[in-house]
């Protein structure tokens, strides 16, 4: 009768070790589905999240680059309208030079203080509009006399009246010039 009992409980502890053995693999089976599941509804949002990110950075870079170029305008604009209140005092020294002066070391002085003005101008990237015996270009030069001398040729610049100057290539102030016709 032992043996019987054994066997019984052999075989139910058999059946009992499949039964949970088959269980195992069902719930395992049932969780990689659900987890399958689980990605197919996930992934959409993966892919949205993902894109909807990518937007945000390029227009946060936008904006990054918008507002540095709106910066380096407003500070372009107010050295150059600085600038231009400075080539007044230029006009001046280079009016002074022309005259002739018995002190020679106050004309030498003079000199001193324009060299060190025009090479500060050009460090901040000013240079002078070149006008006298070139073509006359209303993009540079602003015609306040016209004289009639064919020897120069048709609108060609006779005499810069006042220099004209450039911040980076864009005019700050124009050349005045007499155009000859």
């Amino acid at each position: 009768m032992e043996d019987k009992e054994m066997q019984t409980s052999t075989m139910q502890d058999e059946t009992v070790e499949t039964t949970n053995e088959e269980n195992v693999v069902e719930e395992t089976t049932g969780t990689c589905e659900g987890e399958v599941v689980e990605e197919t509804e996930e992934k959409p949002k993966a892919d949205e999240n993902l894109e909807r990110l990518q937007r945000l950075m390029a227009e946060f870079d936008n904006y990054r680059k918008r507002t540095e170029k709106e910066k380096q305008n407003i500070y372009d604009l107010a050295v150059s309208s600085t600038l231009t209140e400075l080539l007044g005092t230029v006009d001046n020294l280079e009016r002074a030079l022309k005259q002739e002066s018995e002190d020679k070391s106050f004309y030498e002085g003079v000199s001193m203080i324009y060299k060190q003005l025009i090479s500060s101008l050009e460090k901040l990237h000013v240079t002078p509009i070149e006008a006298a015996g070139e073509t006359f270009n209303p993009d540079y030069h602003n015609a306040v006399l016209h004289i009639e001398d064919d020897s120069l040729g048709e609108n060609i610049v006779a005499e810069e009246l006042q220099k004209g100057y450039l911040y980076k290539e864009k005019v700050i102030r124009y050349s005045m010039v007499k155009v000859a016709n």
